[in-house]
């Protein structure tokens, strides 16, 4: 069992009794950061701190979070700047915001009160994905304790700065976890894209300024203000990407969960705070790094970078699974870091089968709006269903390809995107499997096992 630190700041009430409560989190500390940085700190000096934390977006999109919010325009009396979590975790293979949510609601709170102060807004909602009854049952009942208690109100901590937080259930659809698509419900139209620009920070909810952040994110925020933005940074192994972060792990591994570490921790780390493979007779086979939208990586796929100044040079003839995670490593290795919640897969996992039920997925949770991803993820999973079943030929192996890079940079938002390229992946690290199954008359060795299937969006027989 590996040793490596494990730091635990965003996680360091989760194992208190009632960890969820009013009482419990205010008694171990909660509440006491909010109140030093709203009656000691100006907005600025806030979001100087929140951007000296080199934090980048928690939801997938790795965006340094203070960079956002230096994008809003100066203040207007006639247009009030809204904040709003994005806690639509729809993502398969993705539960770490879910945690937060069940375990220390006060944490994410609390992050919403200082970031509200920071970038001026009097108002939040909380956009949670409609299946997680337990996170919306207790964000209410803390924010009905922080209004009683008046931390919520026209006085917070006696400041003449009224705030207010709604919770907002979202509707089931994967769409929605994009920030556009989920201002649009929150408005209460239809669950789809908007073009950009205008970008959310100029136009966003009710066309007012409006700042969108993961839940991680936020509920960073009390422990950067508490530690200040360097020293929070500097927790991290990887430059310019800082802190600590949740990593989500499922899968084939003996004890699937979530935990905190720094930033840069290997996948292979990863595995081994899991406690290893589920089966020592079932070798460790392809990893999903981020959510099932992030390219699969092999764990004999080695590191070219003899240059110097490349990049990943430091890490030059290693395996992926030992490259750090970080937004700009992961990129560099052709996949993404996104929610760091990995999907572990062992030689008993056919990856055509693995592929087919990630594209229905994808077909299913396609808003419909362009034509490249409506047609395209439906194109996708039909050609996995026909080489599935023995109805392929070589031909539909390429077809793959081919309709994937044709639906890359083509739509509105990165559903698409999001598809073609875990199916790129797929085919270009096992390919052979994919040929296989197109001469042999379909997928032999058995369909994907409860412990997989409902991690890449299906469901298990």
């Amino acid at each position: 069992m590996s040793t490596i630190d494990t730091t635990c700041l965003l996680t360091d009430r989760y194992a208190l009794a009632d960890s969820f409560t009013y009482a419990v989190a205010e008694k171990a500390g909660a509440y006491a950061t909010a109140r030093k940085v709203l009656t000691g700190m100006q907005p600025d000096a806030i979001k100087a701190e929140v951007k000296a934390a080199n934090i980048r977006g928690r939801g997938g999109a790795g965006f340094p979070a203070g960079v956002k919010w230096g994008f809003l325009p100066p203040p207007d009396p006639n247009k009030p700047v809204y904040l709003v979590i994005n806690a639509d975790e729809g993502e398969p293979g993705t539960f770490k915001d879910r945690t937060i949510m069940e375990k220390d609601p006060h944490r994410l709170l609390e992050g919403c009160i200082i970031a509200m102060r920071a970038i001026g807004a009097h108002t939040t909602y909380i956009y949670v994905r409609g299946e997680l009854v337990t996170s919306i049952k207790r964000l209410e009942q803390g924010i009905r304790d922080l209004r009683a208690k008046g931390v919520l109100g026209k006085r917070p901590f006696g400041i003449d700065h009224a705030m207010d937080i709604h919770v907002h259930p979202g509707g089931g659809a994967y769409i929605c976890g994009e920030e556009t698509s989920l201002l649009n419900s929150l408005e209460g139209y239809r669950g789809e894209p908007r073009l950009k620009p205008p970008f959310p920070a100029v136009s966003g909810a009710f066309g007012m300024p409006t700042i969108v952040n993961n839940v991680e994110t936020i509920a960073s925020v009390p422990d950067i203000l508490k530690l200040g933005g360097a020293a929070w940074s500097a927790l991290s192994r990887l430059p310019n990407d800082g802190g600590t972060r949740l990593y989500g792990v499922s899968g084939h591994v003996k004890n699937p969960h979530v935990f905190e570490g720094p930033v840069g921790l290997t996948l292979r780390e990863m595995i081994d705070l899991c406690g290893g493979m589920l089966d020592a007779s079932r070798p460790l086979k392809g990893v999903i790094p981020g959510g099932s939208s992030t390219p699969v990586l092999r764990p004999d796929d080695l590191v070219h970078a003899p240059d110097a100044a490349h990049p990943l040079h430091a890490w030059h003839g290693k395996s992926h699974l030992d490259v750090p995670m970080g937004v700009d490593t992961m990129r560099n290795l052709g996949t993404m870091l996104g929610t760091c919640c990995a999907i572990v897969m062992d030689s008993s996992v056919n990856m055509v089968e693995a592929a087919r039920n990630l594209m229905r997925f994808y077909h299913h949770e396609s808003c419909g709006q362009c034509t490249p991803c409506r047609e395209g993820t439906g194109w996708l999973a039909e050609i996995c269903d026909r080489i599935a079943d023995g109805h392929a030929t070589e031909a539909d192996v390429e077809l793959l390809v081919d309709v994937s890079n044709n639906m890359m940079g083509n739509t509105i938002c990165a559903l698409a995107d999001g598809t073609a390229m875990p199916m790129l992946a797929f085919v270009r690290k096992f390919r052979g499997e994919f040929l296989a199954a197109a001469r042999e008359g379909g997928v032999k060795n058995g369909r994907l096992d409860q412990a997989v299937v409902p991690l890449l969006g299906g469901r298990a027989a």
